[in-house]
């Protein structure tokens, strides 16, 4: 565990997101932006992690424990300023004699690398500032130097003409020592234009106390702050090209890459295809050599080597694939392991299931495992053959190499071997049906007449 503390503000209301949900639980990539932030944080391993929540703290709260269920949560009452915000882990962090990393909720794509390089300025500085060189510096705080040290950051309401040139940018991100911030913060004043106590005012600070100052920059990209539903977009379309990117250069195919979409935490093993329009949902593993195809849901899952998905396939989670496994279209898999070589090609619900190696389950199958108040499993051993339209009704039992009959409703175990029938006998009536036509087609018209 290293020497490192990481703060993440996520106190503000995020108004611009026009939404009861807090700013940073609105999701990318099927997880909050919180979890980025979060995330970035972890790959420091830190000793201690503290997130900042304000408005909507009970939902940020529950959303921060399931992320990182160590992670301590403190709240802000009144949102004064980033300043304010960070003084609130004071007492928290009250016994730690490491480093301190801010971080924010809302910028979710600052990546390991950048953090790490943060930690070895501080070797050589006493606060240590993220920045990059913005294309159009807008209304961002300004770095200002002095040679290669940075002797202040200026909010760009309170930056002079002269200051609003500079393209130096301030992304938010600090670290300094723990003592070290929590010192120059007690002496942050809300002295300025929006009567906020800033936490850029620590560099100014500490270059008075003959504190020492650095920089270390980043790529513009990697500073995405997400204020509206529009930067949430465009925050979703950055991290889906650069997740494509990524899974090609590891040699996966994807077919249409702009139609593919990942979540944060997708892992697809080489040499697997990904045909058009795959959505994958947050906790899905697919094992090297698999083919996913076109129009399909995965979410929560694990496809093991060389099985074939789909097309319009739905994986849900708890769905446990082992290699060689075939799953077609209009099917739908939820908690449930299926074991090497079993084939379920159309038109079929498994759900709360264990289904042997080699087995073939025949279209229109279903596994009726909620009784309206309990779940209940089914378990199919290996090599049966499941006849289509076969209703299995959980809790059951299908041994090895046993059969079941087209359309069969299946409510008691079926010993290995066997061959089980649940079903009405068929009754033929010779000249039946023309009889019923007649006497249907007599009563329309009859009622045809009653109507006139």
């Amino acid at each position: 565990m290293s020497s490192t503390a990481c703060v993440i503000l996520a106190a503000g209301m995020g108004t611009r997101m026009n939404s009861d949900l807090p700013k940073v639980l609105h999701q990318i990539a099927g997880v909050p932006m919180l979890a980025h932030a979060m995330h970035a944080a972890l790959s420091l391993d830190p000793a201690r992690l503290v997130v900042v929540a304000g408005h909507g703290a009970e939902a940020v709260t529950k959303a921060a424990e399931d992320i990182m269920p160590l992670t301590q949560v403190v709240l802000q009452a009144e949102q004064n300023g980033t300043g304010h915000a960070v003084d609130q882990a004071r007492d928290l962090l009250a016994d730690f004699d490491g480093d301190v990393i801010v971080l924010y909720g809302d910028t979710p794509f600052i990546r390991p690398e950048t953090l790490e390089a943060m930690q070895a300025a501080r070797a050589k500085n006493d606060v240590v500032v993220l920045g990059f060189e913005a294309a159009d510096p807008g209304r961002y705080g300004r770095l200002v130097m002095d040679g290669p040290s940075l002797e202040r950051i200026v909010e760009f309401k309170d930056a002079s003409v002269g200051e609003r040139r500079i393209t130096l940018c301030n992304s938010g991100v600090i670290c300094a020592s723990a003592a070290t911030l929590f010192d120059l913060l007690s002496k942050v004043s809300n002295d300025n234009a929006a009567g906020e106590y800033y936490l850029t005012d620590i560099i100014g600070l500490a270059r008075a106390a003959h504190l020492s100052a650095g920089v270390v920059t980043c790529d513009e990209a990697e500073t995405m702050g997400i204020n509206s539903r529009a930067e949430l977009a465009v925050a979703e379309a950055a991290f889906q090209t650069r997740k494509r990117a990524e899974a090609m250069e590891d040699g996966v195919t994807l077919v249409a890459p702009d139609t593919v979409f990942f979540a944060q935490d997708t892992v697809i093993g080489r040499d697997s295809v990904i045909e058009p329009n795959v959505f994958f949902g947050p906790e899905v593993t697919v094992e090297s050599g698999a083919r996913i195809r076109a129009f399909s849901h995965l979410e929560g899952c694990h496809v093991s080597r060389g099985g074939l998905i789909g097309p319009f396939a739905r994986l849900r989670p708890g769905a446990e694939l082992s290699e060689d496994v075939h799953i077609g279209n209009f099917v739908e898999i939820k908690e449930a392991r299926i074991d090497r070589g079993a084939k379920i090609n159309h038109l079929t619900y498994i759900g709360d299931a264990e289904v042997g190696e080699d087995t073939n389950i025949g279209a229109g199958t279903i596994t009726c495992n909620y009784d309206g108040v309990m779940k209940h499993r089914t378990r199919i051993g290996a090599r049966a053959f499941i006849g289509s339209s076969t209703m299995l009704v959980a809790p059951v039992s299908i041994g090895d190499d046993a059969m079941t009959g087209s359309g069969s409703v299946i409510t008691s175990d079926v010993e290995p071997g066997a061959l089980a029938i649940g079903r009405a006998r068929q009754v033929s009536k010779p000249g039946m049906a023309r009889k019923l036509m007649e006497i249907l087609k007599l009563k329309k018209a009859r009622q045809a007449k009653e109507a006139d």
